[in-house]
């Protein structure tokens, strides 16, 4: 994920799954999940969509600085995957564990955007 035109692909393609996730959530899910989840559910989108907005935002000061920003992207992308994955995945199927492996995905989250600034400071 080193390559500034592909980061901006790949967040444009999450950005669009996110709208998506949303719109399933506040239609076709209002009616089946509890309001705790469908609360669960809000929170992964709006995890996914802001980060997947950053993401944009790290290629793009990447791409002016002209500084590699693979790492950080990486670990946003990771992030996505992980937290709001898991959110998604246990509002849908119930599994209770799945909640315990998001906070790996906060972890990612907080580990992309001080790798993000450390990179910046240099």
């Amino acid at each position: 994920m080193s390559n500034p035109k592909i980061i901006i692909a790949i967040a444009a393609f999450l950005l669009a799954i996110a709208v998506a996730a949303g719109a399933f959530g506040a239609h076709a899910l209002k009616n089946i999940l509890s309001p705790e989840r469908l609360e669960t559910w809000q929170t992964a989108v709006q995890y996914h969509a802001w980060h997947a907005l950053g993401l944009f935002l790290i290629a793009m000061i990447g791409a002016q600085l002209d500084i590699t920003v693979t790492w950080p992207a990486s670990l946003i992308f990771a992030g996505i995957l992980i937290f709001s994955g898991s959110l998604y995945t246990l509002c849908l199927t119930g599994i209770g564990w799945m909640g315990a492996i998001t906070p790996i995905g906060g972890v990612a989250f907080i580990a992309g955007w001080i790798w993000f600034g450390i990179k910046m400071l240099k």
